[in-house]
């Protein structure tokens, strides 16, 4: 086996004498460990790096996002869960396939296993981990922003019993925040999606409101701030501000406002 260790130490060389594409194979199947550590320890630091120095070049890239596609049909919630992670590796640096987005769309709407972080598994993270892959998708000037919020709002409308307490809110919210920063967007075309939202919401002005709600109103609250202070699509990069951020700061106030006490 692999010693990844080894390698991500050795600033991560190609190790003398093996194919690249043996060890490509050997990482698609230390994402879906059940290991944590072999799952999103060194393997996946890595996979990372060759990514974005293109050791992992064009063909493969595309080869290695038609595998996590597939993915999210795998039975094994970690194998589902990762696929997201590689995919925004992989659209970050400029390739994605309409059906990738499709095969995602699909997945983030209806996944019912939304641990955060699992005792034997480690993190699993599918909100999380999804909106990443949302976030990236919608910085791609030929996707849908709209196709994109509305899917923010599915996965946020679907009910659960999970209540977010691994920061899922804040991550959708940035997700939703950077499809929000589209030069393409009106103010009307920024906030159609909370129509939807606003409509659910309602009947939960007075007394206790379920899980889901609760957690489509702290990711509104999130996104609010976002829409004031801008986002910033890498750690301690610089806000940029939404396209329309008064549009949005309004119409989710506007949401929020019959549910505040």
């Amino acid at each position: 086996m692999t010693n990844w260790r080894e390698i991500y130490e050795s600033d991560c060389a190609l190790p003398a004498g093996r194919r690249l594409d043996d060890l490509i194979a050997e990482l698609v199947d230390a994402l879906g460990d059940p290991d944590p550590e072999v799952r999103d320890g060194y393997p996946y630091a890595v996979l990372d790096t060759w990514i974005r120095r293109g050791v992992i070049d064009g063909d493969r890239r595309l080869a290695l996002g038609d595998l996590m596609a597939e993915r999210f049909t795998d039975p094994r919630i970690q194998a589902r869960t990762f696929a997201p992670l590689v995919l925004k590796m992989i659209v970050s640096q400029g390739c994605l396939r309409a059906e990738w987005l499709d095969a995602f769309a699909a997945w983030y709407r209806s996944e019912t296993d939304l641990r955060g972080r699992d005792g034997k598994l480690g993190w699993l993270h599918a909100v999380a981990h999804g909106a990443d892959l949302l976030g990236a998708c919608g910085l791609r000037p030929e996707t849908d922003p709209e196709r994109l919020l509305g899917l923010a709002a599915e996965r946020l409308l679907a009910t659960t019993d999970h209540l977010f307490a691994e920061r899922e809110d804040d991550r959708l919210a940035k997700a939703v925040a950077l499809v929000l920063t589209r030069p393409d967007l009106t103010p009307e075309r920024s906030t159609a999606w909370l129509s939807e939202i606003g409509a659910a919401l309602a009947p939960y002005e007075r007394g206790p409101i379920p899980v889901w709600a609760s957690n489509t109103v702290r990711t509104l609250r999130a996104l609010y701030i976002l829409a004031d202070l801008g986002v910033s699509a890498d750690r301690g990069g610089r806000p940029v501000p939404l396209s329309c951020g008064d549009a949005v700061k309004a119409q989710v106030a506007a949401v929020l406002r019959p549910l505040l006490p």
